[in-house]
């Protein structure tokens, strides 16, 4: 949560890290699309906010004037000497083009839709396991008990890590997409404390000595213009891996379970037709878009008449652009039957997120494992649901009643 004083004018004045903020951003953007399309604040040394899907979306697909060497806010803004160019720190998120493709297309043939099959059998048995493990039991929760828990070890699967590692990926998590409120000292002292860098290291050194068929070997092995991977290029993938797969996912699964047990119709039509689940889970996506990406401004720019400055941020709220009624009927109703559902939840842009399959695949299988079990289920006390500070949105906490 943020240590700032508490937000009174957000076109001027807005921290995405706010509690108001942080527990229903909905109300927020819609205010501010009526005031304004893009607000304005002085904390963290200059941030902006579009919130209409066009400008969004604009912001998006402009590589000359914004740039993608950090893609999180916070005090600490990156120096020409912080980032190992062109690679960035998590590629091919943070890189620019043209370097940007070609991260990019490396890593294609591994989040296809058939090597992302391969991976449901062992997420399907993961569900019944959290599920098995919750037999008997009235009141859960379907974060804290099952939707955290189902991207984290699917990745580290993907990663060839042990399993029993999964849960020092929170740790890492929570420091880099929700510690944000921090001054630019204790931020830097964090990363210089490289503690994230140690762990990848060891396990690289392993899958060295004895490869192995996942993801790290196959970024060990493989090549860019004849040469294989530099070391910070590997090393930044897997962080993206961990930091990008696993939060917005789980937040994702996080959201859907919440909408279900407020929202008895859904719950109800969603037991009783499993032909809707695909649509359901666009839909989910859509309404509850969990990533709000940042660019810094590449050089001195003015956009609908805001004068953005070289070095500035600029939040991408997708969720925001989700829920633009210029765009989308009924903009603030979850429809699962949506026919049309062009949805920003994956992002825009050169830099729409490569793991959307995998997304997909995990969300709707915890879906419907959860269905299966639990047909019927509420929240058992709506005041003690938690959400993510950050650019990462999702439940923290959702207690249930079960059965």
């Amino acid at each position: 949560m943020s240590h700032r004083p508490p937000v009174t004018d957000w076109e001027h004045d807005f921290d995405h890290t706010d509690p108001t903020y942080v527990a229903d951003p909905y109300p927020i953007w819609d205010e501010l699309r009526e005031k304004c399309p893009i607000a304005h604040s002085d904390r963290y040394g200059g941030t902006w906010l579009p919130v209409t899907h066009a400008d969004v979306s604009a912001i998006a697909y402009d590589t000359d004037h914004f740039t993608s060497r950090s893609v999180v806010v916070s005090e600490l803004r990156p120096g020409d000497d912080d980032l190992p160019a062109p690679i960035g720190v998590a590629p091919p998120i943070t890189s620019d083009p043209p370097f940007h493709v070609l991260a990019r297309r490396l890593l294609l043939p591994a989040f296809g839709p058939k090597k992302i099959a391969e991976y449901e059998p062992f997420t399907r048995e993961l569900c019944r396991e959290l599920l098995d493990a919750l037999d008997g039991k009235t009141e859960v929760d379907a974060a804290v008990d099952y939707a955290q828990h189902i991207p984290l070890r699917v990745i580290v699967k993907m990663l060839g890590f042990p399993q029993e590692d999964a849960d020092i990926f929170r740790r890492f998590i929570r420091m880099v997409l929700e510690d944000v409120d921090q001054s630019a000292e204790e931020r830097q002292e964090l990363i210089n404390h490289g503690e994230l860098d140690a762990y990848i290291d060891a396990r690289v050194e392993e899958h060295e000595r004895a490869p192995r068929d996942d993801l790290t070997t196959f970024l060990l092995e493989a090549q860019l213009d004849g040469n294989k991977l530099h070391p910070d290029h590997v090393r930044g993938t897997m962080v993206l891996l961990m930091i990008a797969g696993i939060d917005t996912t789980w937040s994702a699964i996080g959201a859907s379970l919440w909408h279900l047990a407020q929202h008895a119709d859904d719950r109800k039509r969603l037991a009783t037709e499993p032909e809707l689940m695909d649509t359901a889970v666009e839909e989910f996506l859509r309404a509850y878009a969990p990533v709000t990406m940042a660019r810094l401004v590449a050089q001195d720019f003015e956009m609908d008449g805001c004068p953005m400055h070289e070095g500035d941020w600029v939040l991408l709220p997708f969720p925001a652009a989700n829920r633009d009624p210029d765009v989308f009927p009924d903009a603030d109703r979850v429809v699962l039957d949506r026919a049309e559902n062009r949805h920003a939840a994956f992002g825009l842009g050169i830099h729409r997120c490569i793991g959307s399959n995998l997304a997909r695949m995990e969300l709707r299988v915890a879906l419907e494992e959860w269905m299966a079990r639990y047909p019927e289920f509420a929240l058992r006390e709506p005041g003690a649901v938690t959400w993510s500070a950050g650019q990462v949105r999702g439940p923290r906490a959702i207690p249930v009643r079960v059965g």
